[in-house]
């Protein structure tokens, strides 16, 4: 494990996804030890950074008032709350403060908000989907629960580099769109590489007797895409931008069905 460095005093760690570095500060070392190995692969303590994050770290415990999730916006500054935690970010400041108690899954969750938030703005999202790299491209696999997106991650062969088993990030990058890694985890518990390449396709999983791909017109696939897409904030403005990129997304990346039988063979259909 790396040694843990200090900025403006502070022990530090830069977390960097989808080419987004975010600088996490405590007085913790211990904490940022912890961040480093639950980020391994994405945490480094290079000093540039995006945006930076200075954690209050509180005796375990309710942080805010209400278990449920809440994202607003007043006056161009961002506030999350969450039983857990309770952040506020400026993102003209480039700054932001998290009070939360010492565990690394509250850190995912704003982290998961503050990129939502930053890809909604530059016509990307956050995707509930796994997504894997094969021959230089990315296929993506999305659906709902159970719909099968860890069982086609654990049956990829080795010359397919897994990105999530949970959550894509989706970039767009002059005229085209990219999956990065990420090192958000579901079921496998498997951080994803920290690579990127296009997208090449979509699949809506859904289990069955046989493997076999199928068309889905443009509204089927729109439908699905929203339904499947992270989004945590109530603002129109962003709401409404998410809409018109799932649009211009599904008219440029061609979205299919994927049935599939649980076993290695349904990757003979994916190259």
């Amino acid at each position: 494990m790396p040694g843990v460095t200090t900025f403006a005093g502070r022990s530090h760690v830069v977390i960097d996804i989808g080419g987004m570095p975010i600088r996490l500060l405590t007085g913790d070392s211990e904490f940022i030890e912890l961040l480093h190995a639950r980020y391994a692969g994405f945490a480094h303590s290079s000093r540039d950074s995006r945006f930076d994050f200075e954690i209050d770290l509180a005796p375990p415990g309710r942080i805010s008032p209400d278990p449920e999730l809440y994202v607003r916006r007043d006056s161009g500054k961002w506030r999350f709350d969450r039983g857990d935690f309770h952040a506020e970010w400026d993102p003209a400041a480039s700054r932001g403060r998290i009070r939360q108690t010492a565990n690394p899954y509250s850190i995912d969750s704003v982290l998961r908000i503050v990129h939502s938030l930053l890809l909604a703005k530059q016509g990307g999202f956050l995707l509930h989907a796994a997504s894997a790299v094969r021959n230089g491209r990315a296929f993506l696999f999305t659906g709902v629960s159970g719909a099968g997106k860890t069982t086609i991650s654990s049956l990829a062969p080795p010359d397919v580099a897994l990105l999530t088993d949970e959550i894509s990030y989706v970039v767009k990058q002059d005229a085209r769109y990219f999956a990065f890694g990420t090192p958000f985890t579901g079921e496998l518990a498997r951080v994803g590489e920290n690579i990127r390449a296009p997208i090449e396709e979509v699949f809506l999983l859904a289990k069955g007797p046989e493997n076999r791909i199928e068309p889905v017109d443009a509204a089927v696939a729109a439908r699905a895409l929203l339904g499947n897409i992270l989004f945590f904030a109530e603002d129109s403005e962003l709401v409404n931008a998410l809409f018109q990129t799932a649009c211009e997304f599904v008219s440029r990346v061609p979205i299919r069905r994927l049935t599939f039988v649980p076993d290695a063979a349904v990757w003979e259909l994916i190259r």
